[in-house]
């Protein structure tokens, strides 16, 4: 297994598919939220995950700071339901968080899904709003401040 890292550019028909595919079954099907998922930020994003031979394993959206908040930003954050349990959320953060502050040496802002504010903290995020609903599901802004 590796880590693999591409633009959308780069992304090839069956990458592209994958990706697409996994979050939906994540945040469209699994955590039953009909919004829209597929986005303009997927053009602006660097898409960062981890393969087991044809299966995702964990996937993170990378967004430069200015696209979606002044800050950059990690979203749209998985592990896919086989894989769960196994350590490989600390292992998509860490490496998300490395490449984000090598290539935009900037501030980093989530918008995290409140059940998992400790997870985030655990990383150095504080939280910056009150909670709030988003597609039913009770979410935190939440921030990590360079040094």
């Amino acid at each position: 297994m590796r880590w693999r890292k591409k633009s959308f550019q780069e992304l090839d028909q069956l990458e592209l598919y994958t990706l697409l595919k996994s979050r939906v079954d994540v945040f469209v099907v699994e955590q039953q939220c009909a919004y829209q998922e597929i986005d303009a930020y997927d053009l602006k994003a660097t898409h960062l995950w981890l393969q087991d031979n044809q299966n995702l394993v964990a996937y993170a959206r990378i967004l430069p700071a200015g696209s979606k908040y002044v800050e950059a930003s990690i979203g749209r954050v998985l592990v896919t339901k086989a894989y769960r349990d196994r350590g490989y959320g600390k292992e998509l953060m860490e490496e998300a968080m490395k490449y984000t502050v090598n290539h935009f040496k900037n501030n980093i802002k989530i918008q995290a899904q409140q059940h998992l504010k400790a997870f985030y903290q655990a990383f150095g995020f504080k939280q910056v709003s009150t909670a709030y609903l988003d597609d039913g599901i009770w979410h935190i802004d939440m921030i990590w401040e360079q040094k």
